[in-house]
């Protein structure tokens, strides 16, 4: 049974496990460098439906189906569903799933869904309120133009520091069996605001968050970056990540060649025209339910720690020239 450690981190027992995952992306992700793990990669980003909410829907139910089949599960043997996208009441999660006939907890945590959703089952099913769940998030480079920023046919020029969201999505299974991936323990995020306004720079509105979750990790389980085979943002992106390096200095931690960022890692900055980097909900769930779960049932990773980041704005408070706060939630996952 779950135990606290310290203020902040969840220690689980030894019952919760990654049972089955999936990612899938578009032609953007097809492009990239790891485009090799992705389990469906679709070239028409439209996914043959008439807006782009439904096509994120689209990828979502893609996820989950390869995750469950994956996983070698059916829906009905799912005992809740925890799920969340960018959008507005997250209706490409809640519209993906209104047909589906599984119990559901709606989350909302911006980029950093795909963790919180892992982070939630995962005590959800260590506590006894379940035996398998399923975490799944995604995000639409199309309908988060539309909704944050402007439409396509705008024709907006983008900062050099603002981030490319992915048009992709991930899912994992949770629950008691023997996956190769188990889930350690997880500290959950608090919200950082250091009056950052600039909604074309989210690695900086985020970088604070996740420092602030990474301290209070190594504080409360007395470890030190070297003591994980890697630590993964979630989207930070370049801008991003080299703020973090700086906060976490400042404190006397160096991450040094233990650091990645999954909004680095999705795409070829060289080659993609993607300015700082990836974003979206989609971002971090691509690279952890694709490339990095791959890498650890095959025994090239053993520890790991992720957190996904979110900034936690939306198009009103943006309007009303408030400052964006961000929140990174912490999953430790071991292959030992």
């Amino acid at each position: 049974m779950a135990k606290r450690l310290g203020d902040s981190v969840i220690a689980l027992g030894d019952r919760v496990h990654i049972l089955g995952h999936a990612a899938v992306g578009c032609r953007k992700e097809s492009e990239g460098p790891l485009a090799a793990d992705f389990d469906a990669l679709f070239l028409d980003s439209s996914m043959g439906e008439d807006s782009w909410e439904k096509a994120e829907s689209a990828l979502q139910r893609e996820a989950l189906s390869r995750a469950m089949q994956n996983a070698g599960i059916e829906p009905e043997a799912l005992h809740c569903l925890f799920a969340g996208d960018l959008l507005n009441q997250c209706v490409a999660s809640h519209y993906h799933l209104r047909n589906l006939g599984v119990p559901v907890v709606g989350l909302y945590g911006a980029c950093s869904t795909m963790t919180e959703s892992l982070m939630v089952a995962s005590v959800f099913i260590d506590g006894g309120g379940a035996e398998r769940c399923g975490a799944v998030t995604s995000s639409h480079f199309c309908s988060a133009e539309r909704q944050f920023r402007y439409p396509l046919e705008y024709g907006g020029q983008r900062a050099p520091t603002a981030q490319w969201t992915a048009t992709a999505s991930g899912a994992a299974i949770v629950g008691v069996g023997d996956g190769k991936v188990r889930v350690a323990d997880v500290c959950p995020g608090r919200i950082v605001d250091k009056g950052m306004t600039d909604i074309n720079n989210m690695g900086a509105c985020m970088a604070p968050a996740a420092a602030d979750t990474l301290l209070r990790y190594f504080r409360d389980t007395g470890s030190q970056p070297t003591d994980y085979d890697m630590v993964v943002t979630g989207d930070l992106g370049l801008v991003g990540s080299r703020l973090l390096a700086e906060l976490l200095l400042a404190d006397g931690v160096e991450l040094a060649d233990r650091h990645r960022d999954c909004g680095l890692m999705i795409y070829d900055r060289d080659t993609q025209d993607v300015h700082a980097g990836g974003s979206g909900c989609g971002c971090s769930a691509g690279v952890l339910c694709g490339h990095l779960l791959k890498r650890m049932e095959a025994g090239e990773i053993n520890d790991m720690l992720i957190l996904s980041t979110g900034a936690l704005m939306s198009p009103t408070t943006n309007q009303q020239g408030e400052s964006i706060p961000g929140v990174a939630h912490l999953v430790h996952l071991t292959a030992k």
